[in-house]
């Protein structure tokens, strides 16, 4: 107790530290024992010096973080369903309109709309089955998981569910991709030791992401 460190905060929108960060923790935990980490969970763009926090993780266009920020992975947005739904729903784009799709309300983001995924697809003069709206994105995804409808997901949050079969992505490589990404920000120019070793880990995590982005199969049906 003793050779305890001093917390390290971080911040990230509610999404990324659901699906993302705190599925990931329990590792860094078991390595760094003596590191108590404090996560900050908020859609708000937080000033890390006045809210004295560490780190934070921002998902935003190059163009909106500062200089220094580290650029950890693209954004890429795909329907994804539980196997079963999936069966039915991604036979064609139309089945898509058979199935109650997963709406997210927080964000206005292109991208994570339907109306403007079944434009792209030129289905926006046909109502889809139904729209079931959730105010935060990690309910979207347990939603879809549940069997509830078809999801627009993130693929970069929602990867480790792809690889064990929970969900199952409609193939479609021309839609979906979007000019925003997830970056590590800090505010300071000397980071403690402990800081630096969390930062180094995150880095390091998203390393191990991106190569798996990149190797496995996410457009595979059911």
């Amino acid at each position: 107790q003793h050779d305890r460190l001093q917390p390290v905060t971080i911040t990230a929108p509610i999404s990324v530290t659901s699906l993302w960060v705190l599925p990931r923790l329990g590792v860094f935990q078991e390595t760094h024992p003596n590191i108590d980490v404090r996560v900050s969970a908020n859609n708000r763009v937080l000033d890390l010096k006045r809210e004295v926090i560490d780190l934070a993780i921002r998902y935003a266009r190059a163009s909106d973080v500062p200089s220094n920020a580290i650029w950890l992975f693209g954004e890429k947005v795909l329907p994804v369903a539980s196997k079963k739904v999936a069966e039915r729903a991604f036979k064609n784009p139309e089945a898509l309109l058979n199935e109650v799709l997963l709406e997210l309300d927080e964000r206005p983001l292109p991208w994570l709309r339907w109306s403007n995924w079944l434009t792209a697809l030129n289905l926006s003069d046909v109502k889809p089955r139904g729209y079931l709206h959730l105010s935060q994105y990690d309910q979207v995804i347990h939603a879809a998981i549940a069997g509830h409808g078809v999801a627009l997901g993130r693929v970069a949050l929602v990867l480790s569910m792809l690889k064990d079969g929970r969900l199952v992505a409609f193939s479609d490589a021309q839609h979906g991709n979007s000019d925003y990404a997830y970056w590590l920000i800090d505010e300071s120019s000397s980071l403690r030791t402990e800081v630096q070793i969390f930062r180094d880990w995150i880095i390091n995590e998203t390393q191990l992401c991106n190569q798996e982005l990149e190797s496995v199969d996410i457009y595979r049906q059911a």
